[in-house]
């Protein structure tokens, strides 16, 4: 189970959470030695604080969760967090582009992201496998290695769906061993990451992080 925990980002993105469920997210992040702790940027420069004598990165996420910003203010929002402690940074695509084929716009989104971040922060790039078709997710995963990410992650955890192996498969096998695969949303027991991780995920993004490595499932998502 602690190789599953180095996998997770342990997540809290709610728009209610506290700044005490905040600070307790950090604390577990410490003490089972998770990646990082995913946050909304407004949490960032805190969490930064907490875990600054510790191994655990501070994520947020970039024009979540609709992906519907304009690249600039991505591109802001991203060295904005950066600046305020962010690591890494997750950022959901335009999806309405994707869907219309206007690809351009698709990889000009990610660029913005991943230029502001490069060679200080790793980019992934969220493609909300749930409002795809596979074409799409294909395209979606493509133009986002085209475009410079460190990383493609199926789901915000708020659309109609989350990770599922079928998808982390199809991911793995478009951007081939070299770019990361984060699998998120409804990940909730052991046995979820596990299924993702065989199909190739190597980042899980989960609320459930604490029961996951202690084997437990969760009633609960992000």
């Amino acid at each position: 189970m602690n190789n599953i925990a180095k996998m997770i980002d342990h997540t809290l993105l709610k728009a209610d959470a506290t700044k005490e469920q905040i600070h307790t997210l950090c604390l577990e992040a410490k003490e089972y030695s998770f990646a990082s702790v995913c946050v909304n940027p407004t949490w960032v420069k805190y969490c930064a604080e907490i875990l600054k004598d510790s191994n655990v990165l501070v994520c947020t996420v970039i024009g979540f969760p609709l992906g519907s910003n304009t690249p600039e203010t991505k591109a802001f929002e991203t060295k904005n967090a950066i600046e305020n402690g962010a690591g890494e940074v997750d950022m959901v695509i335009n999806i309405s582009a994707l869907k219309s084929g206007d690809y351009e716009l698709v990889e000009k989104d990610i660029k913005a992201v991943t230029d502001a971040a490069k060679g200080k922060a790793l980019t992934k790039v969220i493609i909300e496998t749930c409002l795809l078709t596979n074409d799409e997710k294909v395209h979606a995963c493509e133009i986002a290695v085209k475009a410079g990410a460190d990383f493609v992650k199926t789901s915000t955890g708020f659309s109609t769906g989350g990770a599922t192996p079928e998808d982390i498969a199809l991911m793995r096998k478009t951007v081939g061993p070299d770019i990361g695969v984060k699998a998120s949303g409804g990940v909730r027991s052991a046995q979820d990451a596990e299924a993702l991780i065989k199909a190739g995920a190597t980042r899980i993004g989960a609320s459930s992080g604490v029961k996951i490595v202690k084997g437990l499932s969760s009633e609960s998502d992000y």
